[in-house]
Parts: C-alpha cells; structure tokens; sequence
C-alpha cells in the first residue's frame, strides 16, 4: 500500500487504498463488540467507500475475499438493518447501499431483542423460583433487560429529535 497524499487520492477506487487501515481496525472493534468477521469487514469497507455502496465486485477485491463470503456477509448485514440492496439508475449490477440513518435504526431494533431476553428470563425465574439464589440473578438479569428495552426506543427518539434540531418532548 502506498501512502499518497490525500490531494493524490484515487476518485476511482471504491475504497481510498489510504482507508483500509480504518477499515481492517474498525472491524476488528466490531468483531470484538460481537459481529462476525465477514459482515465486520464488508460494513466498515462499505462505511469507508467513496459512494457510500460497494457491489459485490468491489467487496470481493477491496477485501481480497471470495463472493461467496461477501454474499454470506451482505446478507446477515441486510438482516439486522445495516446495509440495503439497490441498483443505480441504468445499472444492472446490485450496489450494496449503507442506508442514512444505519445506526440508530438497527439500535433501535435491539428493544425488541432485550424484550424477547426478558421474557424468556421470566420462564427460567418460574422454573427455578424467584426467592433462589439463580432466581435473583434471573430476576436482576431480566429487569436490566426489560430496562433496556423501555429506555432505548427512547434514546433512540431523543437522538432524532438531536438531529433535526428539535427540542427533546418533555418525558422522552
């Protein structure tokens, strides 16, 4: 990799060769937050791109990895709400598009994650009882999730609200 000044970049690559250092570290810190390494790596390369998409072309050689990977990866990405398929006026090609609001939309899908840990912590309470010792632990585990769930729709709302330069409503 060459170190061209940035008044050198190439306006062409899908990725500035200056950004894959980024890249590769970016996904690494999402990797170690949870996400798989595929969708880690095909996300911060599609975060990093010069239009804010990558087709599956450009994924296989920005990242050196197989379609076959990328197809894997954009997948699960397009499950949980951080990328979207789309084609390009007069394009046949897919493009691979990191939607405006990526974060706070899939952040804001884990409530309904944190609800579904928080019932099925109910079941293991009544199996094991709330007056034992794993019972609390239970209880204490699914009441921070059941928090969570409550508080982050509304994180969420406070962030747009932020954003668009409104004034946060009174008990949000």
């Amino acid at each position: 990799m060459s170190s061209r000044p940035q008044s050198q970049r190439d306006p062409a690559a899908p990725v500035p060769e200056q950004a894959l250092p980024f890249v590769e570290k970016f996904a690494l810190t999402l990797v170690n937050a949870g996400m798989q390494r595929m969708p880690a790596r095909v996300f911060a390369a599609t975060l990093a791109s010069q239009q804010g998409s990558l087709t599956a072309s450009d994924l296989t050689e920005v990242l050196q990895i197989s379609p076959a990977a990328v197809s894997n990866a954009v997948r699960y990405l397009a499950q949980i709400g951080l990328l979207h398929r789309g084609r390009r006026p007069g394009e046949r090609r897919d493009h691979f598009f990191i939607g405006n609001d990526f974060w706070y939309e899939a952040v804001g899908q884990a409530d309904k994650i944190y609800g579904g840990l928080a019932k099925t912590l109910d079941e293991g309470v009544e199996a094991v009882g709330a007056d034992t010792i794993p019972g609390r632990r239970l209880v204490e585990t699914r009441d921070f999730f059941t928090y969570l769930a409550a508080e982050l729709p509304r994180v969420v709302k406070r962030w747009r609200d932020e954003r668009s330069g409104q004034a946060p409503e009174a008990g949000s």
